[in-house]
């Protein structure tokens, strides 16, 4: 039951990063109207930096699609957990509204992390054994 529950979790928790990282490409979510100053203040600096967004987006589609498929699901949840630090970071500092869902996302990525530490050990076990 635990794996069928951690699979419906990252199959949205996937999409939700798909969808987030094609937005970046085609920009077809529009921005929310009652977007706090300070949030549209950073969107329009990260916008400047011209290879950020893409390079985000690309992270959020590849990860996303890695996370739903349980063979890969170890490389999709390392690959999109620096991403979700920033979003973390940034609800935590420019948009407190959206932190509930930051930290709902968070812990399914920890969740997905955390199942497949043993996919993890042999990159940090003692070289020496």
């Amino acid at each position: 039951m635990k794996k069928k529950i951690l699979f419906v979790l990252c199959l949205l928790f996937g999409l939700m990063f798909i969808n987030a990282g094609l937005n970046k490409f085609f920009n077809y979510m529009p921005m929310p109207k009652d977007m706090p100053a300070s949030m549209m203040k950073v969107m329009h600096a990260f916008m400047e930096i011209s290879w950020l967004m893409p390079l985000v987006g690309a992270t959020e589609v590849i990860g996303g699609i890695l996370i739903i498929i349980p063979k890969y699901r170890a490389l999709g949840a390392i690959i999109v957990f620096p991403v979700m630090i920033g979003i973390l970071l940034t609800n935590i500092f420019n948009a407190p509204s959206g932190l509930p869902i930051a930290l709902t996302l968070l812990a399914v990525n920890l969740w997905a992390i955390f199942d497949n530490w043993h996919k993890y050990t042999p990159m940090v076990s003692d070289a020496r054994n």
